[in-house]
């Protein structure tokens, strides 16, 4: 009777079976889906997309700096990825005079291609399956303090064989299934990296925050870079000695177009997954985190456009800024909203009660409540910890007093932090997100945990108002020239500083009356995963389990499709240059295009000019600028967004929504010849029809 009522709740629930579409899979285990990635139309096999004996797939993808994917388009170190990659790195070189964020930048030739201090590309040369080697000398008798003492150990020395006698070579160890399976990671890092070429803001950030995650989208999200190498074909620091990079596998260029219904196959680094989470995670999202945190950026937000909206002087400083503060903001929305809708925390629960009628009698026994009595503890504290982050943090002046502090004695470090700061930093914008963070941090943190400091410091002042001019009138760090000239003398002038003294009065709050109750319980937390992990892994066998994104190479396949949104509403998966034209709109900094643009549109002849497709492919952050493959293998475009829709997918993958919006290919050489008159560059690449 328990087996046939256990089958029968089985049988309705949504994570049962693994959706067609859903995973982000190990490419060096691709073999074990490569018959289903055929069946779907695909014509290459596992060895062609990963390989460590031959050129493979995986030899043209790279991790583009710290957060992106990028992929190799010509045997000369070409490189595509999103525009929204390279934004802070064209905003970098952007001024008034040379405002690339406003009106492009396409260099002619080498000579004129631009270095970018700091960014890196990484490529992965293999994958290895190490749980064995990391868990050796381990034994189930030892606490779990010494369990991580035998990883640390066992994990350094195979990241320091992995490494030994390469150049530019970089390695790490990655827990996967919260610990029940170790992946080491070996990549080769090339540090020059020069921009090439990027369309204007009105195009490559076309529709702004309004658009970004929604669909019909017409974002021409691209910039185009190279990577150098030294004469070895080895990583080496810019010199202007440096050559093309030649790479072992480039990508080929579909200009066929896609179809819905087309195999496509996407090859990047997601972010950050968490598939296999407890309701109990899933409703802390939804009904607490993410609202208050959307509550807080939009404060910030709307005092940034204010000024940005006032002087184009002050939109080029915090464009960046900008974008990374409005993009999580409005995912967050779309999360919210898909797992409210998709009643997600009450297929969780479903699951929950089936798979604790499993495990009676089993050491997977009480891991549930055990989560829930864990999570109960944590959250309040956790939830203090968020508005810490998304308050105190916020406020530039605070975290550059911290960081000038670590500086001093170091001149040269301390003149480039205080030149990069000021470049972007505007003080009215600072002291108005302040006010908004500290009079938020007030009215809506616990009072059994707001630090005593703080509510005498407020009283002490009488209003959060009276706080900030007090601050910003006696702080030395709105003073280029004084901070710059700081010297190891004068740390005392330092540390009594307001706004170091703030900061540091909200960190050690946070070190010492949050973090310890947070670590403990984290750790507590992850032990408790790794047995419900392997719990479900036992009570589903039949089931193809993919480990939690965590920025390592991951293969997703699906197809071309378009979604139902709501009754009543279809989406097509295609959006072209027409609905570019209907959005136009010069009194609208976001909607307003070039005037080439304009002018091409009007000889006729574009209306189907492709722009924007989606797909079935299960992506998250991290896959932006992941290249989007056809069954052949060739490259029909740049992954760069989600459906708002479906933005749940990093916690619940719903296939009926859940889409992936990619740039088409045929867009970006659009824009290389007939907007950024760069089409020297096509003869470096290689097409196919």
């Amino acid at each position: 009777m328990k087996r046939s009522i256990l089958l029968s709740i089985l049988a309705l629930m949504a994570f049962q079976p693994l959706f067609a579409d859903e995973g982000m899979w190990l490419p060096s285990l691709i073999s074990q889906r490569i018959a289903d990635m055929q069946s779907k139309g695909f014509r290459l096999s596992a060895e062609d997309i990963y390989s460590v004996n031959q050129a493979s797939l995986k030899d043209a993808v790279v991790l583009f700096g710290s957060g992106c994917t990028g992929e190799v388009v010509s045997d000369e170190g070409l490189l595509f990825t999103n525009h929204h990659c390279g934004f802070s790195y064209i905003q970098r070189h952007s001024s008034i005079e040379h405002d690339y964020l406003k009106d492009g930048f396409w260099a002619m030739n080498r000579s004129e291609e631009l270095p970018n201090k700091g960014l890196t590309v990484s490529f992965l040369d293999r994958m290895e399956d190490v749980t064995g080697a990391v868990l050796r000398g381990y034994s189930p008798a030892m606490s779990e303090k010494q369990r991580d003492s035998v990883i640390r150990v066992n994990s350094a020395d195979l990241v320091a064989k992995a490494v030994a006698g390469g150049k530019g070579l970089r390695a790490s160890v990655e827990a996967l299934f919260y610990g029940n399976q170790y992946f080491l990671f070996v990549y080769k890092v090339f540090r020059d990296v020069r921009l090439v070429g990027a369309p204007s803001s009105s195009i490559g950030k076309f529709g702004g925050d309004t658009d970004n995650w929604m669909w019909p989208r017409h974002t021409g999200d691209f910039s185009i870079f190279r990577i150098y190498a030294d004469k070895d074909n080895n990583p080496a620091d810019y010199s202007p000695d440096n050559v093309p990079y030649r790479p072992k596998k480039s990508f080929r260029i579909s200009r066929a177009g896609v179809r819905e219904g087309d195999f496509t196959f996407v090859y990047g680094c997601p972010g950050s997954t968490k598939e296999y989470v407890t309701s109990d995670e899933v409703r802390y999202t939804a009904e607490v985190s993410d609202p208050r945190k959307i509550a807080l950026r939009t404060l910030r937000l709307d005092i940034q456009k204010k000024y940005m909206n006032a002087d184009p002087a002050v939109r080029i400083q915090y464009a960046s800024k900008n974008a990374s503060t409005a993009n999580v903001w409005k995912k967050w929305q779309g999360e919210a909203k898909g797992i409210l809708k998709n009643h997600t925390v009450e297929a969780k629960q479903k699951y929950e009660n089936a798979f604790r009628t499993w495990a009676k009698g089993t050491r997977y026994e009480g891991v549930l409540d055990r989560l829930a009595s864990l999570y109960q503890t944590r959250n309040p504290y956790y939830l203090a910890y968020e508005y810490y982050t998304e308050t105190v943090r916020s406020v530039e002046i605070l975290r550059f007093a911290s960081a000038v502090a670590g500086e001093l004695g170091r001149p040269e470090a301390l003149k480039e932090s205080a030149r990069s700061f000021f470049k972007d930093y505007y003080q009215p914008i600072d002291e108005d997100v302040f006010t908004a963070m500290m009079t938020a941090f007030d009215r809506e943190v616990q009072e059994e945990f707001k630090p005593a400091w703080f509510k005498e410091k407020l009283a002490s002042y009488g209003s959060v108002e009276a706080w900030r001019k007090d601050l910003f009138a006696r702080t030395l760090f709105t003073d280029p020239q004084r901070v710059a000239s700081l010297t190891e003398a004068d740390r005392e002038t330092v540390l009594a500083d307001p706004a170091y003294q703030i900061y540091e009065a909200f960190y050690r709050w946070y070190y010492d009356d949050l973090r310890p109750v947070i670590n403990e319980t984290n750790r507590d937390i992850r032990l408790a995963y790794r047995d419900y992990m392997q719990g479900q892994m036992d009570f589903e066998k039949e089931k193809s389990f993919y480990p939690d994104a965590n920025l390592t190479l991951r293969v997703a396949y699906g197809h071309v499709e378009g979604y139902a949104p709501a009754d009543g509403i279809y989406y097509h998966p295609v959006s072209t240059l027409k609905g570019i034209i209907e959005k136009d709109n010069p009194a609208i900094y976001d909607y307003n295009i070039p005037q080439t643009l304009r002018d091409l549109y009007a000889k006729g002849g574009l209306d189907g000019q492709p722009v924007c497709f989606l797909a079935t492919n299960h992506t998250t952050g991290g896959n932006s600028g992941s290249p989007v493959l056809n069954a052949d293998g060739n490259l029909i475009g740049i992954n760069f967004d989600r459906v708002w829709e479906g933005t749940m997918s990093d916690i619940d993958f719903d296939p009926e929504i859940c889409r992936n919006i990619s740039l088409d290919i045929r867009y970006l050489l659009f824009n290389i010849e007939q907007i950024g008159h760069a089409s020297y560059l096509f003869d470096e690449m290689h097409f196919v029809d």
